[in-house]
């Protein structure tokens, strides 16, 4: 971290502008490596000196409450999240302000999951963990496949809930609202668009403001302090304030 970085965070001023990576993976998307467990995620997080993350493992929010528990004593913010690929096979980030919001988004995005189980020898295992890093469950449901709702549903059912809708990886080949769709529809009213923090298409996006998330599969990957907001509070309902158009 910069050392004006941390002269505003001992003033007080992280209070307002807060270091986030917004797209963390735990074990429980098969991507992602066994050690992505919640206490490893927190703690990396506030070793690299972050004020607030969000977990968004793929069409599943099974692992979000132990990493939240996890970083209840800690000076961390945990925003619970989610991200859906929707039949469009595009990858869409969705933000909510408590786990209520996501226990009952969640439950939409599983019913509309296929059936289809996962192959743990192709896909890896997908792990589901309680606070203290203990294996309480192998989510069966093959959680890379695109649920069957499109993106203009998946985005509305969110807005009614009150969270909030981010492109993933927008700069990306594949998976990527861009890719995809060819563009960014403007009636879909985003704010935010993420994409990598080396990304050539900057000025693709210029009606959005950028959001730069790690996508991190393995603890290295979390975001050192390269993505900062500017907030009222250190309140995980000011994020999602703010990633709402």
């Amino acid at each position: 971290m910069k050392p004006e970085n941390l002269d505003k965070r001992r003033n007080g001023f992280s209070s307002r502008r807060l270091a986030v990576d917004l797209h963390i993976h735990t074990a429980l998307s098969p991507c992602a490596d066994n050690d992505m467990t919640p206490n490893n995620i927190v703690n990396m997080a506030l070793i690299k000196g972050l004020d607030a993350i969000a977990i968004t493992d793929h069409n599943c929010t099974k692992n979000v409450k132990a990493v939240v528990e996890c970083a209840d004593d800690k000076d961390i913010l945990v925003v619970p999240a989610v991200e859906v690929m929707t039949n469009e096979e595009v990858h869409l980030l969705c933000y909510f302000e408590d786990m209520d919001m996501l226990s009952d988004f969640g439950e939409y995005v599983y019913y509309h999951l296929p059936e289809t189980k996962n192959e743990q020898g192709i896909f890896g295992q997908q792990l589901i963990m309680d606070s203290f890093d203990q294996i309480t469950g192998n989510e069966e449901k093959m959680l890379l496949n695109a649920i069957n709702a499109g993106i203009y549903e998946v985005a509305d059912r969110v807005n009614t809930m009150g969270g909030a809708c981010v492109p993933a990886h927008a700069d990306r080949n594949s998976y990527s609202i861009i890719s995809n769709l060819g563009s960014i529809p403007e009636d879909l009213c985003f704010k935010y668009v993420e994409y990598s923090a080396d990304s050539p298409l900057e000025s693709d996006f210029k009606r959005y403001k950028r959001l730069i998330g790690s996508d991190a599969h393995d603890l290295s990957h979390i975001l050192e302090p390269c993505m900062f907001m500017e907030l009222k509070e250190k309140r995980i309902k000011c994020i999602i304030q703010e990633l709402k158009n």
